[in-house]
């Protein structure tokens, strides 16, 4: 059985902590996610100019998240929350691979802020900060530790996500102040929260996109292990055999 490579998407750290000088970060679940589910871990530098070679050595694209926003001038917000922090390089880096991965048809998982990127990438805006914008909203950055449920998501029946974690419900971890604001007409929305907040997209007509609000790598439930399956088989299903890679 093949064993398809994964691109996942790195963290930029400016100087301090790990290194005096600036850093690559990868939390070790999102490797160790993908491993269990059967893939090969591939970290991808930012390397905006090198995105098409990337993806060629690759099955799958993982975008993950992080401790920063998407721009709102990405998606043409007039103003700009003061809660809102960006790290320009990654952004840029992840909005090419994600396009030219968009454009192969490659399977694509994004997490957390890889779900916000990838939902500005495919037309829609954001929620600057939920606690701002939606009333009544849950604590969608949970006080418990991120290994820990956070709050349950209701799933849309026939979507996707559906299709692979094979209930109505979940209990989820929360660790964002943005969220998916819009339901633009090439994404569907598969999970929301209990106020409204939506938790995750999909987009029917590629072979495997979907995004989901949450951090599936912990793996706290059964559907969070589900999903790194899912996309890996897809991966599976779209890779090379090993003599074409070669040639």
């Amino acid at each position: 059985m093949k064993t398809p490579a994964i691109g996942i998407t790195l963290d930029s750290e400016e100087p301090g902590g790990y290194s005096k000088f600036p850093w690559y970060a990868l939390r070790r679940n999102y490797a160790s996610a993908v491993v269990h589910a059967g893939g090969l871990p591939i970290a991808l530098p930012h390397e905006t100019e090198h995105v098409e070679a990337y993806l060629n050595h690759i099955d799958g694209l993982l975008v993950t998240g992080g401790d920063f926003d998407v721009d709102p001038d990405l998606f043409g917000a007039e103003s700009r929350h003061k809660a809102v922090t960006t790290k320009d390089g990654r952004t840029a880096f992840e909005l090419a691979a994600v396009r030219a991965a968009l454009g192969r048809d490659m399977p694509i998982l994004a997490i957390c802020g890889g779900q916000q990127l990838l939902h500005v990438v495919l037309g829609g805006t954001l929620i600057q900060h939920i606690a701002d914008e939606v009333p009544g909203a849950l604590a969608h950055e949970q006080p418990n530790p991120r290994d820990e449920p956070g709050h349950q998501v209701s799933i849309v029946e026939g979507s996707l996500l559906h299709d692979i974690v094979g209930v109505a419900t979940m209990q989820v971890n929360s660790a964002h102040h943005q969220a998916a604001k819009d339901e633009p007409e090439s994404l569907k929305v598969n999970a929301r929260a209990p106020d409204g907040v939506i938790e995750g997209v999909e987009v029917p007509l590629k072979r495997f996109c979907l995004g989901v609000q949450w951090h599936p790598e912990f793996a706290i439930s059964e559907g969070d292990v589900r999903i790194f399956a899912a996309f890996i088989e897809a991966c599976r299903k779209s890779a090379p055999d090993e003599n074409a890679r070669q040639e």
